[in-house]
């Protein structure tokens, strides 16, 4: 059927609904459009939904065609008849008009996308964490003991590939992206060094792995940001195998520019803006700041108790060697008065216990892993999210903002300086070089008024982005809770093992009185 219907067949007022409804950017129509038109009819809810499952919306849109089968059902359906495609099959007459009112008056049923929305991000976090997931491995033992040239190896779910970077490709990295996305959230790499030493120390281990957690962190942020994902230095960060991956990165970004001479918004960034940019901005700080207030304290106390999970871990494994030992005394036992001493019963089932303890450690260690990996990390990768919001803000005020406000500054000096010239006769080329130059002036101020705009254009766009993030602690609570429930669990069964262990050894048939385990 659809076959027989074309432009050519159908009504011209068929072809003015299609334009009034159709998206902007293709000729397509929104399921959810087409539905909406049907309610403006005053057809049944049965009818409607007979007539929608006759047209072919399986992806959510509907094609030229399909739309002007869509049509002709809900007139015929108007007429009193079934909605069935068999009516349209060898249709000779002219396809029925139906009454849907003027084409102009239903431009409004048309739900832009979210190109035609630049504002507004209509992504959801689920959507931004499927992006990409980057995992960041060290590889120390390529480079010897000396911490000169520590390699990580980068792998991007995305791309299907593995790449090795060292910190120095990081920064230039850092370094490029902001000046591409200068009015974006950029996060904040990890520092460079504040430890020397040798790989087996302790501190700087834990530093180098703290290291590599924060390079995973700032690599999933970038990936994962609506903008940077499809940026070509993402792209040839993540999967440039070369040897010389800062250059071609400093390549890319000359050939690129900032965002502002490639944004098609850059320009009209103005038009863009509600009324209320400043208030809006201004709340939308404030809430972020005290958001960020907030996690960090949750931060901190998830890893006091990351902490003391680790710490609860070593205590347990050395209450169970000292058992061991308490066991394996060899020192010979008196005849006491009373007579035969009960310690070498008791010393075999001492030492049988540091196995149940040494599982309870063990236990104990991975609930700390599972606090410091599911909860703690997820907690910095939202933190580092929430601060370089805020390094936003201030890169706001203190770069393009006090760049304009000095350009005005100074725009009215040379103001002041015509108007002297005026007034006292001088030399007529001074005059045409201050005219020139208050012209170049006007131009500096221009470009910089367009990039204020810009740049507060960006600013409501990463606020969404910062909220869009926000159902995230659903994600933090949920790893919260379910490791405390698997690490009680497992604990509480191998301590329910030592109940019922410490009642067959210390029971009475060596004379020795069970102790009381079930206090009252």
């Amino acid at each position: 059927m659809e076959g027989d219907i074309n432009e050519g067949s159908v009504p011209s007022y068929y072809r003015e609904v299609h334009q009034a409804i159709c998206s902007r950017t293709d000729e397509r129509v929104q399921i959810s459009v087409f539905q909406r038109l049907l309610s403006r009819t005053a057809l049944s809810i049965t009818v409607q939904n007979q007539i929608t499952e006759h047209v072919n919306g399986a992806d959510g849109f509907l094609n030229k065609v399909s739309l002007y089968k869509g049509l002709a059902l809900i007139a015929l359906a108007q007429q009193g008849k079934p909605p069935s495609p068999k009516l349209l099959e060898n249709f000779i007459q002219e396809l029925p008009k139906p009454q849907l009112g003027e084409p102009k008056e239903l431009q409004s049923l048309r739900m832009q996308l979210v190109q035609e929305n630049p504002l507004i991000l209509s992504l959801t976090l689920a959507e931004l964490l499927m992006k990409d997931t980057i995992k960041v491995e060290l590889i120390p033992e390529k480079k010897g003991l000396f911490l000169k040239h520590v390699e990580y190896q980068v792998t991007s779910e995305r791309f299907k590939v593995s790449v090795y970077r060292r910190y120095s490709d990081f920064d230039v990295f850092h370094e490029l992206l902001l000046q591409r996305y200068a009015y974006r959230i950029v996060p904040a790499l990890p520092p460079k060094r504040v430890l020397k030493g040798v790989l087996t120390s302790v501190s700087e281990r834990e530093f180098i792995e703290g290291r590599r957690r924060a390079l995973a962190r700032f690599l999933n942020l970038v990936a994962r940001h609506p903008f940077f994902s499809e940026d070509e230095l993402v792209r040839t960060f993540l999967t440039f195998s070369g040897s010389d991956v800062q250059t071609k990165l400093r390549d890319a970004c000359k050939k690129l520019g900032d965002e502002f001479m490639t944004c098609s918004y850059a320009t009209q960034a103005k038009d863009y803006l509600p009324a209320d940019i400043q208030g809006q901005f201004s709340l939308s700080r404030e809430l972020i700041r005290n958001i960020h207030n907030s996690f960090q304290k949750l931060r901190d106390r998830a890893e006091k108790m990351a902490e003391r999970s680790k710490e609860n871990a070593t205590d347990l494994q050395m209450f169970g060697k000292e058992l061991s030992c308490l066991g394996s005394d060899e020192t010979s036992v008196p005849v006491l008065a009373s007579g035969k001493s009960p310690w070498v019963a008791l010393k075999q089932a001492v030492k049988g216990l540091s196995v149940e303890f040494s599982l309870l450690s063990e236990k104990a260690a991975e609930q700390g892993r599972r606090e410091e990996d599911d909860v703690v990390e997820k907690l910095n990768l939202f933190l580092d999210l929430l601060q370089s919001y805020k390094d936003l803000c201030e890169r706001h005020e203190k770069g393009v903002l006090h760049e304009h406000q000095r350009a005005l500054q100074k725009y009215g000096v040379m103001k002041r300086q015509m108007m002297s010239a005026t007034v006292q006769p001088k030399e007529q080329v001074s005059v045409e070089q201050l005219e020139s130059r208050i012209v170049q002036q006007e131009n500096a101020i221009q470009a910089m008024e367009l990039r204020n705009y810009f740049s507060l254009f960006c600013l409501h766009q990463e606020s969404h982005l910062i909220f869009t993030y926000l159902p995230i602690t659903s994600h933090i609570l949920g790893a919260f809770v379910n490791s405390q429930v698997q690490g009680h669990k497992e604990m509480g069964e191998v301590w329910q093992d030592l109940h019922s262990k410490l009642k067959c050894l210390f029971g009475d048939s060596n004379g020795v009185q069970t102790p009381p385990l079930n206090p009252k």
